[in-house]
């Protein structure tokens, strides 16, 4: 019989052919996509043709193992190392290796520019100490790599605000604001003008290289020695795999064997990989330049002949373009200058026309003002002559009028005396009556005493004789005491009037005083010189003199 046997194949899963890398360099994010098969030297052949360099020696690419780092071996597939499982893969692209004299080492200027990225960062991060004078003045050519010559109308303060140019523990060593440490980091960017952006990076390297920690990696470490030995020209290292023991004997016996402990065995790889590539560095440098290495200097030499060349050309470009600038802004300055000029003399121009005109017609404002000062200085001199007449006149009239004045305080003083002497002959008047009523009182007693005793007639005709007698007395002693009296009582009364009189008149003659001084001082304001030339003063001093007159004829009467 026929049989049938199956048998049941197993299927694989098939493996991925090709995995994600990510490379970062200095400047930038590579990603690309690599073959299950690539050794470590095909990833960063890549790598370099990407970026252009020439100069691989000095790098490689680095990766993080746990706590510490590692670097892409060449000879082994990537996946075959202790790489990190992520997707896409990441790898650091940085200088595995530094040279000694960097201006005669770094032949192409993606090599210069890569490290003075590295070198900068390593700075900034305190990997490499660096004293504050020295990181103001590595700041000033990083500036000047990055922002060229240094312009005072472009480069307003603030404007290294955003970047990092100094470390940290610099920074908080001084109390400066950032504001003062972009002055000091400004003043000297300033000097670097004409330093292209290779040249500021290359003189940046200048002063990097010789920093005590250039170049320097550390590891964790105590002691580790190995059997096996790699020699070099002046020193011996022993490493064996399965210790941990590093030891590094001089080849000068004399000299100590230096011997330590690393943590972890890679590390202990990791520094036998940087001593014998620092070795190959070493011994690259004392033999001579391959064919490669002497096509690249040339080809470098002449590429910077070349862009010297070429910044000499743009330099005189730039120099023929500036004064080209300047001359015209100068031409245009002196053409504005020019216009400037030519509106004000038009200006001016128009001013003096207007000037003339305004000067023709003050000309013949003049002319007719002079015209008429001329017909007012006439009339002005008809009136002085006609004041002067007046006051001719006025000073006359005012002579009189101080003479009738004079003439009627006399008469007022004669007056006064008058009344006086007059007053004393009413006093006289009336003591003499007085004494003649005593006379005739006494000569009535005797009468009567004679009468009673002398002369002895008859009752009736003596009564009548002496009261006819004594009846005439008597009425011709009251009229006359009464005529007495009434002229005395005239007399005061007319006295008393004249009195008042002359009172009044001492007023009016003090006021009208007052009121010709007040005129006089009225007088010195006036247009005349003399207060007897003022018409108002004269109508005043007739009016004056004529009451005065009114008063002395009423005292007359």
């Amino acid at each position: 019989t026929d049989c049938c046997i199956t048998s049941k194949i197993p299927r694989f899963k098939k493996q991925p052919k090709t995995f994600k890398v990510k490379v970062i360099t200095m400047d930038a994010e590579m990603e690309f996509s690599c073959e299950v098969k690539w050794k470590g030297k095909d990833l960063f052949d890549l790598v370099c043709r990407t970026v252009g360099l020439r100069e691989t020696w000095f790098f490689g690419l680095r990766y993080t193992v746990k706590d510490t780092y590692a670097w892409l071996k060449p000879e082994k597939k990537v996946l075959d190392q202790e790489v990190p499982k992520d997707s896409p893969i990441t790898f650091h692209f940085l200088a595995k290796f530094f040279p000694e004299k960097v201006e005669e080492e770094l032949v192409q200027e993606i090599t210069q520019h890569l490290f003075f990225l590295q070198v900068k960062k390593q700075i900034l991060d305190e990997e490499i100490f660096c004293s504050p004078e020295a990181s103001v003045l590595l700041a000033s050519y990083a500036v000047q790599a990055k922002y060229g010559d240094y312009d005072p109308n472009f480069h307003k303060p603030g404007f290294l605000a955003q970047d990092e140019l100094l470390p940290k523990r610099v920074l908080m060593q001084y109390q400066m604001t950032a504001d003062m440490w972009e002055e000091k980091i400004t003043a000297w960017y300033a000097e670097h003008r004409g330093i292209a952006r290779d040249e500021a990076e290359m003189e940046y390297l200048k002063i990097a290289q010789d920093l005590e920690m250039y170049g320097v990696s550390y590891f964790a470490i105590t002691v580790s020695v190995t059997d096996c030995t790699f020699k070099t020209r002046e020193t011996q290292i022993c490493y064996l795999e399965w210790m941990l023991r590093f030891t590094i004997k001089p080849l000068d016996k004399k000299k100590d064997v230096f011997k330590f402990y690393s943590s972890q065995l890679r590390v202990n790889k990791l520094i036998l990989q940087l001593c014998i590539g620092n070795h190959d560095l070493f011994m690259r440098r004392r033999k001579v330049d391959s064919i490669e290495v002497q096509q690249m200097k040339a080809q470098a030499k002449e590429e910077k002949a070349r862009k010297k060349m070429e910044r000499q050309i743009l330099a005189r470009e730039k120099q023929m373009r500036e004064e080209a600038e300047r001359a015209k802004e100068e031409m245009e300055r002196r053409l504005f200058q020019l216009q400037d000029e030519a509106r004000l003399a038009n200006e001016a121009l128009l001013r003096s026309e207007e000037t003339a005109d305004l000067l023709a017609e003050k000309a013949q404002i003049a002319e007719e003002e002079a015209k008429l000062l001329a017909h007012k200085a006439a009339e002005a001199e008809q009136d002085r002559q006609r004041l002067e007449v007046t006051a001719m006149k006025t000073k006359e009239e005012k002579r009189l009028m101080e003479q009738k004045m004079r003439e009627a305080e006399q008469l007022a003083v004669k007056l006064v005396e008058q009344s006086e002497r007059r007053l004393k002959e009413a006093d006289h008047l009336k003591q003499d009556l007085t004494e003649a009523k005593d006379a005739e009182r006494r000569a009535k007693q005797k009468l009567l005493e004679i009468t009673k005793t002398t002369y002895p007639v008859p009752s009736d005709f003596a009564y009548e004789s002496a009261s006819t007698r004594l009846d005439f007395k008597d009425s011709d002693m009251k009229r006359l005491s009464m005529e007495i009296e009434r002229e005395r009582l005239e007399y005061m009364e007319k006295s008393k009037h004249l009195q008042d009189q002359l009172k009044e008149l001492k007023t009016e003659i003090e006021s009208l005083k007052l009121e010709e001084q007040q005129q006089q001082a009225d007088c010195t304001t006036c247009h005349t010189t003399a207060p007897s030339t003022c018409l108002l003063y004269v109508m005043n001093t007739l009016i004056r003199v004529t009451l005065i007159q009114e008063m002395v004829l009423k005292m007359d009467v």
